[in-house]
């Protein structure tokens, strides 16, 4: 039984780095409950937990360039504007040459790795806020097949359209350098990285259209994705990971922000009550997409701070991963942590000294570069893992012991489960140990009222779902 033992002291379980100790029996955490324990005992290989690295993350950390990102942002700023609404026949200005541009570079680098990417536009034409005539929103995506999961789905994306102080104004110079340049030029770094690689499920590099007029082209590829029936685990939306000067002063390049939703926006009434009672409104499919994002950089990156903001956007604000989150599905923001709002929406001018506009000399490309590496991580973990838990329950009320369950899997690449835990208080997943094979485990002598739990599926290969917690408060698809 020596392979068992995780996070386990001889005789006590440590509970949290700054809350002590909560005294435990080890029976009580080593014996499987009586249900789990044939199908547990069944399969011998399953004692034994798989290694939490995988050794290619490494290499992909260190693959972005800060060169050819900044080669890809001069190009999108030549453009002159990216305005929706500005010229799309020429092919030097306006937003139809940038998304021709963008098509053309996602199909010089699937040419590179042997046609690995399908390579296609998605739009539609709209007309209502801010379009007051019928107008066609184009997407640019590249999409990367999975081989043996390929309806599910983890997508980087970012906004190609530009704007100047009037979101009406399609014809001033508007470079759009770091908002939202800098996004395009990391999905498009993170796609050349990428592409030299094989995953389990499919990777989408969105480069998308409509945002400054009203988040267009992020509802048309959420409906896209749902009539194409994909299974989306993850949308990481980047907007603004070029600046590292803000308007507070503070110059740092070491820390970025994650935006999650809390409660799941298409949260029925029913849902909601069962929520208010048993608790994960800290816990949405897409807050723990963030902690998982910020765990990956704290293994395979160095000074890089991930800070987790639990709030949708940035106060009363929004951005293009709020369709996806409309549509039911698991999406963050990912942004630099020190805004300046000199740099954002305004038109190029000098007043009293101070410098506006969204110029390029605003934006710090080894700071993007290492924005683009935490996504390519993120991405390339999460492909390559095996596809977060489904239907999971949890039971222990009035009871000493709290039982998880969840659904059986065909997935051949899962070798097992880990159940994680933490205080009601800890932001963050701070206990696991991995139960193997099953497909529900008892946690003897741990009271369910004092803890928050979880489940995520584990491949030998060491990569690990994002956790799910029980019920829909928690679930990635529904």
């Amino acid at each position: 039984m020596n392979q068992l033992i995780e996070n386990v002291q001889p005789k006590r379980v440590k509970m949290s780095r700054t809350n002590g100790y909560c005294m435990a029996s080890i029976t009580g955490l080593l014996v499987l409950g009586a249900a789990a324990l044939p199908a547990f005992a069944a399969d011998k290989s399953s004692l034994v937990a798989p290694s939490q690295e995988d050794m290619r993350l490494y290499d992909i950390a260190s693959a972005p360039q800060a060169k050819r990102i900044e080669q890809d942002l001069r190009t999108l700023v030549s453009f002159g504007t990216r305005h929706t609404l500005s010229d799309t026949a020429s092919d030097k200005q306006g937003i139809g040459a940038a998304r021709r541009w963008i098509e053309a570079e996602f199909k010089r680098i699937s040419t590179e790795c042997g046609g690995c990417l399908e390579v296609i536009t998605v739009g539609d034409t709209v007309q209502g806020k801010r379009i007051a005539n019928p107008t066609e929103v184009v997407n640019v995506i590249a999409i990367q097949r999975g081989k043996t999961d390929p309806k599910r789905v983890v997508m980087m994306s970012g906004d190609i359209d530009s704007r100047v102080s009037d979101v009406l104004d399609a014809t001033s110079v508007s470079p759009g350098a770091n908002d939202n340049a800098s996004g395009v030029a990391g999905a498009l770094e993170a796609a050349r990285v990428l592409s030299k690689y094989q995953f389990n499920g499919t990777i989408v590099y969105a480069a998308l259209s409509g945002e400054e007029q009203g988040l267009y082209g992020g509802n048309i590829l959420a409906d896209y994705a749902k009539a194409q029936n994909w299974q989306v685990q993850a949308v990481l939306n980047n907007d603004m990971i070029g600046n590292i000067s803000g308007i507070n002063g503070v110059i740092n390049n070491s820390s970025v922000r994650v935006f999650s939703e809390g409660v799941r926006f298409t949260e029925t009434a029913e849902e909601a009550k069962q929520r208010y009672f048993s608790g994960g409104e800290n816990d949405s499919a897409s807050r723990n997409l963030a902690r998982k994002i910020k765990s990956l950089a704290d293994q395979y990156m160095t000074n890089l701070e991930v800070m987790l903001v639990y709030r949708l956007d940035r106060f009363g604000r929004g951005g293009h991963h709020l369709p996806f989150n409309q549509a039911g599905l698991p999406a963050v923001r990912i942004m630099e942590t020190n805004e300046n709002y000199n740099r954002q929406h305004q038109d190029i001018r000098v007043e009293n000294g101070i410098a506006y506009g969204d110029v390029i000399d605003g934006v710090d490309f080894d700071f993007t570069a290492k924005l683009t590496t935490l996504n390519a991580l993120s991405l390339a973990s999460m492909a390559w893992a095996p596809a977060p838990p489904t239907k999971v329950t949890i039971a222990g009320q009035v009871s000493p012991s709290t039982t998880l369950s969840w659904a059986k899997s065909d997935d051949k690449t899962i070798v097992g489960y880990r159940i994680y835990w933490r205080l009601t208080t800890v932001p963050q997943w701070t206990h696991s140990r991995y139960v193997g094979k099953v497909d529900q485990f008892t946690l003897d002598n741990m009271v369910i009222d004092n803890y928050l739990f979880g489940v995520a599926s584990v491949a030998a290969n060491g990569n690990v779902s994002p956790v799910v917690f029980p019920g829909a408060a928690g679930a990635f698809f529904k």
